[in-house]
């Protein structure tokens, strides 16, 4: 279990990272954004807010190792009609501050839903990606409340970890520090189709001296899942890295046959920069209906 919390080996790596984390940002960040930092019990959270001040949120949680900037395809379409909150997560390479360890996936759950509770959010729908994921998961398991909807992008907990993550994972750490046209042409061969996103890679490579220290998510009992109470759909790359997306479609059908799972072929665990258009799209239009006494949509593994 963690001891300590996540951080810079030193304060001039930690600067380093915050250059090029702004130039990034600059370049790539679509539309005005106010910059908010909150106070958690485990230290303070950046977040990026943009869109309309009224209205239930979209919230944004990257996977490890990223930030609130691997959204930034995803904060114009949304953001025309929602407000969106895209969230540094405690623990990652960032402008959040972890100032305590966080060892259990409740500990994980509860400054998100600090998170949920500063920003005044009471029906939020949060989207999160791989470990993002399995945040959002335990902030409902921990009975922390606040939100309408969930949008699991290939996410974490849902199977024990599988060697063949940690190849991939290294292969594509290995991978960023190629040359621009090479590492292009490794994304292929690689299936991680984020070694194409050259500002997401100069981000990653400033971080080589950040020192994560977060717990490995464990994989979730039916009895858990079942306990998740509001509107869920899973998006799963259909050659991830993380999971056998056609086991994990199965699996959920029989024990949680309300949720909504699909299956997104020609993508793998970079399926958030793989088909931007058609997760923003999936966030956008679930669920139909979000309130007392409606429908929650039926299982599906087709794309559509």
């Amino acid at each position: 279990m963690p001891d300590r919390p996540s951080a810079f080996t030193s304060d001039s790596a930690r600067d380093k990272y915050y250059a090029v984390y702004d130039q990034v940002l600059g370049e790539l960040w679509p539309v005005p954004v106010d910059a908010i930092d909150v106070e958690t019990r485990a230290g303070l959270v950046r977040i990026y807010r943009a869109g309309p001040v009224e209205g239930n949120p979209v919230v944004l949680l990257a996977g490890a190792g990223a930030n609130a900037l691997a959204w930034y395809r995803y904060i114009e379409p949304l953001a025309r009609t929602r407000p969106v909150l895209a969230v540094d997560p405690l623990g990652e390479p960032g402008r959040s501050v972890q100032r305590r360890p966080l060892a259990t996936g409740a500990e994980v759950g509860g400054w998100f839903t600090d998170v949920l509770a500063a920003v005044g959010a009471e029906r939020a729908h949060v989207a999160g990606f791989s470990y993002g994921g399995w945040t959002a998961v335990e902030q409902q398991l921990g009975g922390g409340g606040r939100v309408a909807a969930l949008t699991l992008v290939d996410p974490g907990g849902f199977a024990p970890l599988p060697r063949r993550f940690v190849r991939w994972a290294l292969a594509g750490a290995v991978a960023s520090m190629l040359p621009r046209t090479l590492r292009h042409r490794m994304a292929g061969l690689a299936d991680n189709g984020a070694l194409r996103e050259d500002g997401l890679m100069r981000l990653m490579q400033a971080g080589w001296f950040f020192r994560r220290r977060l717990p490995l998510p464990p994989a979730y009992t039916d009895e858990q899942l079942r306990e998740l109470s509001v509107p869920v759909q899973v998006l799963l790359g259909a050659r991830s890295a993380l999971l056998d997306a056609e086991a994990v479609a199965v699996r959920l059908a029989d024990i949680v046959p309300s949720w909504r799972v699909e299956i997104v072929p020609g993508t793998g665990h970079g399926l958030p920069v793989e088909a931007p258009d058609l997760v923003a799209e999936r966030i956008l239009t679930f669920p139909r209906q979000v309130g007392p006494g409606t429908a929650t949509p039926k299982h599906n593994t087709n794309n559509r």
